[in-house]
Protein backbone atom coordinates (compact mmCIF):
# COMPACT_ATOMS: atom_id res chain seq x y z
CA UNK A 1 0.00 0.00 0.00
CA UNK A 2 0.77 3.73 -0.46
CA UNK A 3 0.91 4.16 3.07
CA UNK A 4 2.16 1.46 5.81
CA UNK A 5 2.61 2.93 8.91
CA UNK A 6 3.76 1.57 12.31
CA UNK A 7 0.92 2.11 14.49
CA UNK A 8 0.67 2.87 18.29
CA UNK A 9 -1.29 -0.05 19.04
CA UNK A 10 1.15 -2.99 17.17
CA UNK A 11 3.78 -1.16 19.54
CA UNK A 12 1.71 -1.42 22.49
CA UNK A 13 0.32 -4.85 21.76
CA UNK A 14 4.29 -6.13 21.36
CA UNK A 15 5.15 -4.64 24.82
CA UNK A 16 2.23 -6.06 26.23
CA UNK A 17 2.88 -9.53 25.55
CA UNK A 18 6.06 -8.75 26.99
CA UNK A 19 5.04 -7.36 30.05
CA UNK A 20 2.27 -10.63 30.27
CA UNK A 21 5.14 -13.22 30.26
CA UNK A 22 7.25 -11.09 32.78
CA UNK A 23 4.19 -11.10 35.14
CA UNK A 24 2.95 -14.46 34.58
CA UNK A 25 4.94 -16.70 37.29
CA UNK A 26 3.66 -13.65 39.36
CA UNK A 27 -0.36 -14.65 38.71
CA UNK A 28 0.00 -18.36 38.49
CA UNK A 29 2.13 -18.91 42.27
CA UNK A 30 -1.04 -16.67 43.70
CA UNK A 31 -3.35 -18.89 41.77
CA UNK A 32 -1.16 -22.45 42.97
CA UNK A 33 -1.52 -21.04 46.55
CA UNK A 34 -5.27 -21.12 46.45
CA UNK A 35 -5.25 -24.13 45.29
CA UNK A 36 -7.50 -23.10 41.93
CA UNK A 37 -7.30 -20.24 39.75
CA UNK A 38 -9.44 -17.13 40.67
CA UNK A 39 -9.03 -16.20 36.83
CA UNK A 40 -10.72 -19.47 35.62
CA UNK A 41 -13.39 -18.71 32.75
CA UNK A 42 -15.04 -20.83 30.31
CA UNK A 43 -12.13 -19.72 27.91
CA UNK A 44 -13.12 -20.24 24.35
CA UNK A 45 -15.32 -19.38 21.46
CA UNK A 46 -18.80 -18.34 23.32
CA UNK A 47 -21.23 -21.16 21.66
CA UNK A 48 -24.01 -17.96 20.64
CA UNK A 49 -21.68 -15.74 18.92
CA UNK A 50 -20.57 -18.86 16.81
CA UNK A 51 -23.74 -19.46 15.87
CA UNK A 52 -25.68 -16.18 15.37
CA UNK A 53 -21.95 -14.85 13.61
CA UNK A 54 -23.07 -14.67 10.18
CA UNK A 55 -26.85 -13.13 10.59
CA UNK A 56 -25.04 -10.42 13.20
CA UNK A 57 -22.43 -9.64 10.31
CA UNK A 58 -24.74 -9.39 7.65
CA UNK A 59 -25.56 -5.43 7.80
CA UNK A 60 -22.01 -4.77 8.32
CA UNK A 61 -20.10 -6.63 5.25
CA UNK A 62 -22.86 -4.98 2.86
CA UNK A 63 -22.16 -1.42 4.67
CA UNK A 64 -18.56 -1.38 3.47
CA UNK A 65 -18.32 1.84 4.64
CA UNK A 66 -18.12 3.23 8.16
CA UNK A 67 -16.87 6.74 10.22
CA UNK A 68 -14.43 6.44 13.36
CA UNK A 69 -14.50 9.39 15.53
CA UNK A 70 -11.88 9.91 18.20
CA UNK A 71 -12.22 12.75 20.36
CA UNK A 72 -11.50 13.12 24.05
CA UNK A 73 -9.67 15.86 26.15
CA UNK A 74 -6.57 15.05 23.96
CA UNK A 75 -8.59 17.14 21.55
CA UNK A 76 -8.00 20.47 23.93
CA UNK A 77 -4.21 20.33 23.39
CA UNK A 78 -4.63 19.28 19.71
CA UNK A 79 -1.20 16.68 19.28
CA UNK A 80 -2.87 13.57 18.60
CA UNK A 81 -4.50 11.30 20.99
CA UNK A 82 -1.34 9.61 22.82
CA UNK A 83 -0.16 13.14 23.85
CA UNK A 84 -0.96 12.45 27.51
CA UNK A 85 1.66 9.60 27.25
CA UNK A 86 3.88 10.58 24.27
CA UNK A 87 5.11 13.88 26.43
CA UNK A 88 4.86 12.68 29.60
CA UNK A 89 2.33 14.85 31.32
CA UNK A 90 1.61 14.50 34.78
CA UNK A 91 -2.24 13.31 35.29
CA UNK A 92 -3.25 16.30 38.35
CA UNK A 93 -2.44 18.58 34.99
CA UNK A 94 -4.13 17.02 32.32
CA UNK A 95 -6.86 16.62 34.67
CA UNK A 96 -7.13 20.61 34.24
CA UNK A 97 -7.88 19.88 30.25
CA UNK A 98 -11.78 18.73 31.50
CA UNK A 99 -12.77 22.15 32.44
CA UNK A 100 -11.89 23.35 29.41
CA UNK A 101 -13.40 20.67 27.21
CA UNK A 102 -16.34 22.02 25.97
CA UNK A 103 -18.23 20.84 23.24
CA UNK A 104 -20.72 22.87 21.51
CA UNK A 105 -24.42 22.78 21.17
CA UNK A 106 -25.27 20.28 17.76
CA UNK A 107 -21.61 18.65 17.27
CA UNK A 108 -23.37 14.68 17.16
CA UNK A 109 -25.62 15.89 14.45
CA UNK A 110 -22.92 17.68 12.46
CA UNK A 111 -20.88 14.36 12.44
CA UNK A 112 -24.62 12.38 11.65
CA UNK A 113 -24.58 14.81 8.59
CA UNK A 114 -21.05 14.85 7.42
CA UNK A 115 -20.68 10.72 8.09
CA UNK A 116 -24.48 10.25 5.56
CA UNK A 117 -23.14 12.76 3.28
CA UNK A 118 -19.96 10.95 2.76
CA UNK A 119 -21.57 7.57 2.11
CA UNK A 120 -20.86 6.08 5.44
CA UNK A 121 -23.11 3.11 6.94
CA UNK A 122 -22.28 3.70 11.00
CA UNK A 123 -20.16 5.49 13.44
CA UNK A 124 -17.81 4.23 16.16
CA UNK A 125 -16.77 7.12 18.70
CA UNK A 126 -14.53 6.57 21.26
CA UNK A 127 -16.43 6.65 24.45
CA UNK A 128 -12.99 6.72 26.40
CA UNK A 129 -9.92 6.06 24.81
CA UNK A 130 -6.33 5.72 26.90
CA UNK A 131 -6.81 8.64 28.59
CA UNK A 132 -9.32 7.28 31.01
CA UNK A 133 -11.67 10.60 30.43
CA UNK A 134 -15.18 9.01 30.09
CA UNK A 135 -17.54 10.56 27.14
CA UNK A 136 -20.42 9.25 29.08
CA UNK A 137 -22.71 10.25 33.16
CA UNK A 138 -20.93 7.21 34.58
CA UNK A 139 -21.86 6.45 38.07
CA UNK A 140 -18.47 5.03 38.60
CA UNK A 141 -16.14 7.64 38.20
CA UNK A 142 -16.33 11.59 38.52
CA UNK A 143 -13.99 11.96 35.34
CA UNK A 144 -17.16 11.83 32.98
CA UNK A 145 -18.46 14.82 30.32
CA UNK A 146 -21.55 14.94 32.49
CA UNK A 147 -19.72 15.97 35.92
CA UNK A 148 -16.90 18.51 34.19
CA UNK A 149 -16.53 20.78 31.50
CA UNK A 150 -19.25 19.78 28.70
CA UNK A 151 -21.47 18.79 31.98
CA UNK A 152 -23.59 16.75 28.96
CA UNK A 153 -23.74 13.26 28.22
CA UNK A 154 -21.95 13.37 24.74
CA UNK A 155 -22.68 9.71 24.28
CA UNK A 156 -26.00 10.28 24.27
CA UNK A 157 -26.05 13.29 22.27
CA UNK A 158 -24.11 11.20 19.98
CA UNK A 159 -26.14 7.95 19.94
CA UNK A 160 -29.85 10.45 19.51
CA UNK A 161 -28.40 12.14 16.59
CA UNK A 162 -27.07 8.43 14.89
CA UNK A 163 -29.96 6.99 15.47
CA UNK A 164 -32.36 9.57 14.51
CA UNK A 165 -30.77 9.71 10.97
CA UNK A 166 -31.09 5.45 11.04
CA UNK A 167 -26.87 5.50 11.22
CA UNK A 168 -25.56 2.10 12.91
CA UNK A 169 -23.81 2.72 16.05
CA UNK A 170 -20.52 1.74 17.42
CA UNK A 171 -18.67 2.47 20.92
CA UNK A 172 -14.32 2.33 21.27
CA UNK A 173 -13.46 1.68 24.57
CA UNK A 174 -10.37 1.31 25.81
CA UNK A 175 -9.37 -1.19 28.13
CA UNK A 176 -5.73 0.74 28.58
CA UNK A 177 -6.32 3.50 30.77
CA UNK A 178 -3.84 5.58 31.86
CA UNK A 179 -5.33 7.90 34.60
CA UNK A 180 -6.95 4.74 36.54
CA UNK A 181 -4.70 3.63 39.92
CA UNK A 182 -4.85 0.63 39.43
CA UNK A 183 -4.52 0.87 35.26
CA UNK A 184 -1.25 -0.37 35.74
CA UNK A 185 -0.48 -1.91 39.51
CA UNK A 186 -3.18 -4.54 38.13
CA UNK A 187 -0.45 -6.40 36.48
CA UNK A 188 1.31 -7.60 39.49
CA UNK A 189 -1.16 -6.95 42.47
CA UNK A 190 -4.06 -9.24 42.22
CA UNK A 191 -6.56 -7.58 44.64
CA UNK A 192 -5.82 -4.00 41.85
CA UNK A 193 -6.73 -6.54 39.04
CA UNK A 194 -10.08 -7.70 40.93
CA UNK A 195 -10.74 -3.65 41.31
CA UNK A 196 -9.81 -2.66 37.97
CA UNK A 197 -11.31 -5.62 36.10
CA UNK A 198 -14.49 -4.80 38.18
CA UNK A 199 -14.60 -1.17 37.32
CA UNK A 200 -14.13 -1.79 33.14
CA UNK A 201 -16.43 -4.68 33.50
CA UNK A 202 -18.75 -1.84 35.05
CA UNK A 203 -17.63 0.58 32.82
CA UNK A 204 -18.74 -1.67 29.54
CA UNK A 205 -22.06 -2.80 31.38
CA UNK A 206 -22.95 0.74 31.45
CA UNK A 207 -22.66 1.52 27.98
CA UNK A 208 -24.27 -1.88 26.86
CA UNK A 209 -27.23 -0.92 29.57
CA UNK A 210 -28.04 3.09 29.32
CA UNK A 211 -28.32 3.79 25.58
CA UNK A 212 -30.74 1.23 23.51
CA UNK A 213 -29.28 -0.96 20.63
CA UNK A 214 -25.64 -0.50 20.20
CA UNK A 215 -24.23 -2.05 16.88
CA UNK A 216 -20.98 -2.62 17.38
CA UNK A 217 -18.35 -2.91 20.07
CA UNK A 218 -14.69 -1.80 19.52
CA UNK A 219 -12.22 -2.64 21.84
CA UNK A 220 -8.48 -1.92 22.15
CA UNK A 221 -5.66 -1.73 23.65
CA UNK A 222 -5.78 -4.67 26.10
CA UNK A 223 -2.39 -4.10 28.12
CA UNK A 224 -1.64 -4.72 30.80
CA UNK A 225 -3.29 -8.25 31.37
CA UNK A 226 -3.93 -11.00 29.40
CA UNK A 227 -7.61 -12.33 27.97
CA UNK A 228 -7.88 -14.54 30.79
CA UNK A 229 -6.86 -11.61 33.81
CA UNK A 230 -9.39 -9.45 31.85
CA UNK A 231 -11.70 -12.06 32.27
CA UNK A 232 -12.40 -11.60 28.41
CA UNK A 233 -14.88 -14.58 28.21
CA UNK A 234 -17.36 -13.17 30.78
CA UNK A 235 -17.21 -9.80 29.47
CA UNK A 236 -18.45 -10.54 26.00
CA UNK A 237 -20.76 -13.10 27.71
CA UNK A 238 -21.89 -9.87 29.49
CA UNK A 239 -21.75 -8.12 26.13
CA UNK A 240 -24.14 -10.52 24.53
CA UNK A 241 -26.49 -10.95 27.34
CA UNK A 242 -27.26 -7.72 26.94
CA UNK A 243 -26.94 -6.64 23.61
CA UNK A 244 -27.33 -9.96 21.48
CA UNK A 245 -27.32 -8.81 17.78
CA UNK A 246 -24.31 -6.73 18.14
CA UNK A 247 -21.09 -7.74 16.90
CA UNK A 248 -17.14 -6.93 18.78
CA UNK A 249 -13.66 -6.99 17.15
CA UNK A 250 -10.72 -8.88 18.48
CA UNK A 251 -8.95 -6.26 20.65
CA UNK A 252 -9.78 -7.31 24.16
CA UNK A 253 -7.40 -10.52 23.46
CA UNK A 254 -10.49 -12.72 22.18
CA UNK A 255 -11.18 -13.61 18.44
CA UNK A 256 -14.39 -11.57 18.48
CA UNK A 257 -16.29 -11.38 15.14
CA UNK A 258 -13.90 -9.64 13.11
CA UNK A 259 -10.08 -8.56 12.91
CA UNK A 260 -8.66 -4.89 13.28
CA UNK A 261 -5.73 -4.22 10.75
CA UNK A 262 -4.69 -0.48 11.01
CA UNK A 263 -2.97 1.67 8.64
CA UNK A 264 -2.80 -0.99 5.95
CA UNK A 265 -5.19 -3.22 3.97
CA UNK A 266 -4.76 -6.75 5.49
CA UNK A 267 -7.41 -9.42 3.85
CA UNK A 268 -8.32 -11.52 6.49
CA UNK A 269 -9.79 -15.45 6.07
CA UNK A 270 -12.68 -14.32 8.49
CA UNK A 271 -14.21 -10.84 8.40
CA UNK A 272 -12.21 -7.98 8.90
CA UNK A 273 -12.46 -3.83 8.93
CA UNK A 274 -9.12 -1.68 8.15
CA UNK A 275 -9.04 1.38 9.74
CA UNK A 276 -7.38 4.18 8.92
CA UNK A 277 -6.78 7.85 9.42
CA UNK A 278 -7.22 11.25 6.85
CA UNK A 279 -4.01 12.53 7.66
CA UNK A 280 -1.35 11.02 9.91
CA UNK A 281 -2.97 11.09 13.71
CA UNK A 282 -6.34 9.94 14.88
CA UNK A 283 -7.44 12.57 17.41
CA UNK A 284 -7.16 16.18 16.49
CA UNK A 285 -3.87 17.36 15.31
CA UNK A 286 -3.89 21.48 14.27
CA UNK A 287 -0.62 20.78 12.90
CA UNK A 288 -1.10 17.93 10.43
CA UNK A 289 -1.72 18.74 7.05
CA UNK A 290 -0.88 15.58 5.46
CA UNK A 291 -3.91 14.91 4.28
CA UNK A 292 -5.07 11.57 1.41
CA UNK A 293 -6.63 12.89 -1.50
CA UNK A 294 -10.38 11.54 -2.01
CA UNK A 295 -9.14 9.68 -4.92
CA UNK A 296 -6.66 7.21 -2.42
CA UNK A 297 -9.26 7.08 0.11
CA UNK A 298 -11.76 5.89 -2.77
CA UNK A 299 -8.69 3.39 -3.93
CA UNK A 300 -8.22 2.10 -0.55
CA UNK A 301 -11.72 1.66 0.32
CA UNK A 302 -12.37 -0.34 -3.34
CA UNK A 303 -9.17 -2.73 -1.94
CA UNK A 304 -10.79 -3.10 0.59
CA UNK A 305 -14.21 -4.37 -0.59
CA UNK A 306 -12.63 -6.06 -3.58
CA UNK A 307 -10.75 -8.09 -0.38
CA UNK A 308 -14.02 -8.61 0.97
CA UNK A 309 -13.65 -6.15 4.45
CA UNK A 310 -14.70 -3.01 5.55
CA UNK A 311 -13.24 0.79 5.56
CA UNK A 312 -13.38 2.81 8.86
CA UNK A 313 -12.24 6.09 7.87
CA UNK A 314 -10.86 8.43 11.05
CA UNK A 315 -12.15 12.25 11.86
CA UNK A 316 -10.31 13.51 14.44
CA UNK A 317 -12.87 16.71 15.42
CA UNK A 318 -11.50 20.07 17.16
CA UNK A 319 -12.17 20.32 20.80
CA UNK A 320 -15.51 22.05 20.51
CA UNK A 321 -16.59 19.25 17.90
CA UNK A 322 -16.15 20.65 14.50
CA UNK A 323 -15.05 18.91 12.08
CA UNK A 324 -11.39 20.34 10.84
CA UNK A 325 -12.40 22.12 7.37
CA UNK A 326 -10.31 19.61 4.73
CA UNK A 327 -12.05 16.60 6.40
CA UNK A 328 -15.25 18.11 5.10
CA UNK A 329 -13.78 18.54 1.92
CA UNK A 330 -12.59 14.86 1.29
CA UNK A 331 -14.87 13.31 3.10
CA UNK A 332 -17.74 15.41 0.35
CA UNK A 333 -15.87 14.59 -2.12
CA UNK A 334 -16.18 10.98 -1.75
CA UNK A 335 -19.80 10.67 -0.74
CA UNK A 336 -20.37 12.97 -3.86
CA UNK A 337 -18.62 9.70 -6.08
CA UNK A 338 -20.10 7.18 -4.01
CA UNK A 339 -23.88 8.90 -5.03
CA UNK A 340 -23.20 7.58 -8.45
CA UNK A 341 -21.28 4.77 -8.07
CA UNK A 342 -22.15 2.85 -4.69
CA UNK A 343 -23.28 -0.23 -6.50
CA UNK A 344 -20.11 -1.17 -7.01
CA UNK A 345 -19.10 -0.81 -3.19
CA UNK A 346 -22.03 -1.51 -1.33
CA UNK A 347 -23.27 -5.10 -0.64
CA UNK A 348 -19.70 -6.23 -2.74
CA UNK A 349 -18.25 -9.36 -2.19
CA UNK A 350 -14.43 -10.18 -1.90
CA UNK A 351 -12.55 -12.16 -3.94
CA UNK A 352 -12.87 -10.10 -7.52
CA UNK A 353 -9.21 -9.74 -8.27
CA UNK A 354 -5.94 -12.07 -6.85
CA UNK A 355 -3.39 -9.28 -8.56
CA UNK A 356 -3.76 -5.74 -9.08
CA UNK A 357 -3.89 -3.56 -11.69
CA UNK A 358 -1.55 -0.31 -12.45
CA UNK A 359 -4.36 1.63 -13.01
CA UNK A 360 -7.27 -0.32 -12.19
CA UNK A 361 -9.13 -1.54 -9.05
CA UNK A 362 -11.96 -4.10 -9.21
CA UNK A 363 -15.31 -5.41 -6.68
CA UNK A 364 -17.68 -7.28 -7.48
CA UNK A 365 -21.27 -8.44 -7.00
CA UNK A 366 -22.81 -11.44 -8.26
CA UNK A 367 -21.54 -12.09 -11.79
CA UNK A 368 -20.75 -8.32 -12.10
CA UNK A 369 -17.42 -7.10 -12.39
CA UNK A 370 -16.69 -3.28 -11.65
CA UNK A 371 -13.60 -2.30 -12.75
CA UNK A 372 -12.35 1.28 -11.07
CA UNK A 373 -10.20 3.19 -13.43
CA UNK A 374 -8.03 5.64 -11.14
CA UNK A 375 -5.49 7.00 -14.13
CA UNK A 376 -7.45 7.45 -17.32
CA UNK A 377 -5.11 5.92 -19.92
CA UNK A 378 -5.63 8.29 -22.54
CA UNK A 379 -3.43 9.42 -25.14
CA UNK A 380 -0.58 7.20 -25.07
CA UNK A 381 1.99 7.84 -27.85
CA UNK A 382 2.10 4.24 -27.89
CA UNK A 383 -1.15 3.98 -29.72
CA UNK A 384 0.71 5.07 -33.42
CA UNK A 385 2.47 1.88 -32.72
CA UNK A 386 0.41 -0.84 -31.07
CA UNK A 387 -2.56 -2.22 -32.45
CA UNK A 388 -3.27 -3.07 -28.91
CA UNK A 389 -4.10 0.48 -27.56
CA UNK A 390 -5.40 1.59 -30.80
CA UNK A 391 -8.49 3.71 -30.52
CA UNK A 392 -5.64 5.48 -28.45
CA UNK A 393 -8.42 5.39 -24.78
CA UNK A 394 -8.16 1.59 -24.00
CA UNK A 395 -9.37 0.28 -20.54
CA UNK A 396 -7.12 -3.05 -20.62
CA UNK A 397 -7.59 -6.25 -18.09
CA UNK A 398 -5.18 -9.04 -18.86
CA UNK A 399 -6.15 -12.57 -17.26
CA UNK A 400 -10.39 -11.92 -17.07
CA UNK A 401 -11.27 -15.06 -15.83
CA UNK A 402 -15.09 -14.81 -16.41
CA UNK A 403 -16.75 -13.90 -20.25
CA UNK A 404 -17.92 -10.61 -20.52
CA UNK A 405 -21.45 -10.34 -21.97
CA UNK A 406 -21.62 -6.54 -21.83
CA UNK A 407 -20.39 -3.31 -20.52
CA UNK A 408 -20.91 -0.03 -19.47
CA UNK A 409 -20.09 3.08 -18.05
CA UNK A 410 -21.55 2.91 -14.33
CA UNK A 411 -22.09 6.70 -14.33
CA UNK A 412 -24.47 7.03 -16.87
CA UNK A 413 -25.33 3.71 -18.16
CA UNK A 414 -23.82 4.21 -21.88
CA UNK A 415 -23.16 0.88 -22.92
CA UNK A 416 -19.29 0.61 -24.24
CA UNK A 417 -17.53 -1.53 -27.34
CA UNK A 418 -15.35 -4.17 -26.03
CA UNK A 419 -13.11 -7.21 -27.14
CA UNK A 420 -11.85 -10.26 -25.01
CA UNK A 421 -9.52 -13.52 -25.96
CA UNK A 422 -7.73 -15.26 -23.58
CA UNK A 423 -5.08 -12.86 -22.44
CA UNK A 424 -6.76 -9.60 -22.24
CA UNK A 425 -10.00 -7.72 -21.88
CA UNK A 426 -9.75 -4.81 -23.79
CA UNK A 427 -12.29 -2.05 -23.27
CA UNK A 428 -12.38 0.82 -26.29
CA UNK A 429 -15.04 3.39 -27.58
CA UNK A 430 -14.09 5.24 -24.27
CA UNK A 431 -13.73 9.43 -24.03
CA UNK A 432 -10.56 11.07 -24.31
CA UNK A 433 -11.81 12.73 -20.53
CA UNK A 434 -12.30 10.06 -17.95
CA UNK A 435 -15.67 10.20 -17.60
CA UNK A 436 -15.86 9.93 -13.47
CA UNK A 437 -13.78 12.07 -11.15
CA UNK A 438 -11.92 11.48 -9.55
CA UNK A 439 -12.79 7.68 -10.22
CA UNK A 440 -14.48 6.19 -13.36
CA UNK A 441 -16.13 3.10 -13.01
CA UNK A 442 -17.00 0.49 -15.76
CA UNK A 443 -19.37 -1.98 -15.25
CA UNK A 444 -18.85 -5.53 -16.94
CA UNK A 445 -21.93 -8.62 -16.92
CA UNK A 446 -20.47 -12.36 -16.73
CA UNK A 447 -21.25 -15.40 -17.43
CA UNK A 448 -20.61 -16.32 -13.90
CA UNK A 449 -18.70 -14.84 -10.86
CA UNK A 450 -15.47 -12.54 -12.35
CA UNK A 451 -11.79 -12.74 -11.17
CA UNK A 452 -9.01 -10.94 -12.11
CA UNK A 453 -5.47 -12.96 -12.09
CA UNK A 454 -3.59 -10.88 -14.56
CA UNK A 455 -0.58 -13.62 -13.30
CA UNK A 456 -2.38 -16.29 -14.94
CA UNK A 457 -1.48 -15.20 -18.58
CA UNK A 458 1.97 -15.97 -17.88
CA UNK A 459 1.53 -19.46 -18.75
CA UNK A 460 -0.51 -18.60 -22.00
CA UNK A 461 1.26 -15.63 -24.23
CA UNK A 462 2.42 -17.52 -27.26
CA UNK A 463 6.32 -16.80 -26.75
CA UNK A 464 8.82 -17.13 -30.02
CA UNK A 465 12.50 -16.66 -29.27
CA UNK A 466 15.12 -15.24 -27.17
CA UNK A 467 15.44 -12.42 -29.42
CA UNK A 468 13.20 -9.83 -31.27
CA UNK A 469 10.33 -12.56 -32.62
CA UNK A 470 10.21 -10.51 -35.71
Amino acid sequence: MLYDAISRRSFVKTSAAVTAAAFAPTVAAAAQEAGASPLATEHGKLPYQEESRTRRLAWWQAARFGMFIHFGLYSVIGQQEWVMESEGIPILQYELLAQHFKPKPGFAEEWVRLAQSAGQKYMVLTTKHHEGYCLWDTKLTDYNAAKTGPGRDLVREYVDAARAAGMRIGFYYSLMDWHHPDGMRCATDEAARKRFVAYTHGLIRELMTNYGKIDILWYDVAQPLTPEQWEADRMNRMVFELQPDIIVNNRNGLDGDFSTPEHKIQADKRAWESCETMNLGWGFQRSDVEWKSPRRILNDLATCAQQGGNYLLNIGPEPDGTVPAESVRILESVGKWLSVNGESIYGTQGGAAVSFGNYTNFTRKGNTLYIHVYFWPAGTPAAQWLRFLDPPTVVAVGGMQAKVLSARLLKTGQGVAFTQDALSLRISGLPALAPGDPVTVIACECDRPPVVDHHSIRAKWPRYKVGLSV
